[in-house]
C-alpha cells in the first residue's frame, strides 16, 4: 500500500480566514466587472443614471451588490415598453448579472486558487 502524508502550514482558522478575504476580493472584482458591461446597456439621455452605478462587497456575508442610484433608476430598469438608444435598454444590469455569472465565479475562484498557492 503507498501512502503520502502532509501537514498544512495553516490552522482550519487561518485557511477559512484567507478564502473568506480571498472569495470577497473576488466578488469585488465580479461586481465591478458586472457594473462595466450594465454601464454599457443602462438607458443614457445626459449620463446621470449609468454615473449613479455603483458596486458594493458585504465581507462579511460575502455578498455583492451592483446598483443604480437615482429616482428613475427601477422605472427604466422595469418598463420594457420604454424606447431607448441603440444598444441602450431595459434590464440593464439583470441581464449583464445573469449572463456574466460565470466571468464572475471565475474571478472568484481565480482569487481563492491565488490565496492557497
Amino acid at each position: 500500500m503507498s501512502r503520502a502524508e502532509f501537514n498544512a502550514d495553516v490552522t482550519p482558522l487561518e485557511l477559512t480566514t484567507k478564502v473568506n478575504r480571498a472569495a470577497a476580493r473576488g466578488l469585488r472584482l465580479g461586481a465591478e466587472h458586472v457594473l462595466q458591461v450594465s454601464r454599457t446597456q443602462v438607458p443614457i439621455d445626459e449620463a446621470t443614471l449609468e454615473r449613479s452605478g455603483a458596486a458594493t462587497v458585504d465581507e462579511s456575508q460575502l455578498t455583492a451588490a451592483v446598483s443604480y442610484e437615482t429616482p428613475y433608476a427601477v422605472v427604466q430598469h422595469e418598463d420594457l415598453d420604454l424606447k431607448h438608444a441603440s444598444g441602450r435598454k431595459a434590464k440593464y444590469l439583470e441581464d449583464p448579472a445573469r449572463d456574466e455569472a460565470d466571468t464572475v465565479r471565475a474571478l472568484v475562484a481565480a482569487q481563492i486558487r491565488r490565496a492557497l498557492s
